[in-house]
């Protein structure tokens, strides 16, 4: 797969997730990819097994991604994960084997206020 397909296929993802298209979502995945979150020490394995944890998830969610980059095997895409109207800043790192996702890392951070001590240093964004 060259680098413009990926891009799609990865456009095509978040468009699904965002809609909650469960089955078109999950078509990016090889059938034994794996998915991690770190921060709460889980591993899912198996495109089926993905794609039933996010089906069973009751909140609503809504996917705002910020940028996609990458190149050959290796994509990463920015979002705003939004639980519930709660936004949550999201890094997906999706590893490609054959051009499917054969393992995605995601992590997630909470929105913080900026310190006083550094706002004569900085522009406020987004």
């Amino acid at each position: 797969m060259d680098d413009r397909t990926v891009r799609a296929a990865l456009q095509r993802h978040w468009d699904a997730s965002d809609a909650s298209d469960f089955n078109v979502e999950h078509e990016i995945y090889r059938e034994d990819a794996v998915l991690d979150y770190p921060q709460s020490g889980e591993r899912i394995r198996g495109r089926h097994n993905i794609q039933e944890s996010r089906f069973v998830q009751p909140n609503k969610k809504r996917f705002t991604v910020r940028r996609i980059i990458g190149s050959g095997d290796l994509w990463v895409t920015e979002f705003v994960l939004t639980y519930d109207g709660i936004p949550s800043y999201t890094v997906s790192i999706m590893e490609f084997r054959e051009g499917l996702v054969a393992h995605e890392t995601q992590y997630f951070a909470d929105r913080f206020d900026p310190a006083p001590s550094r706002a004569h240093l900085v522009e406020r964004v987004g």
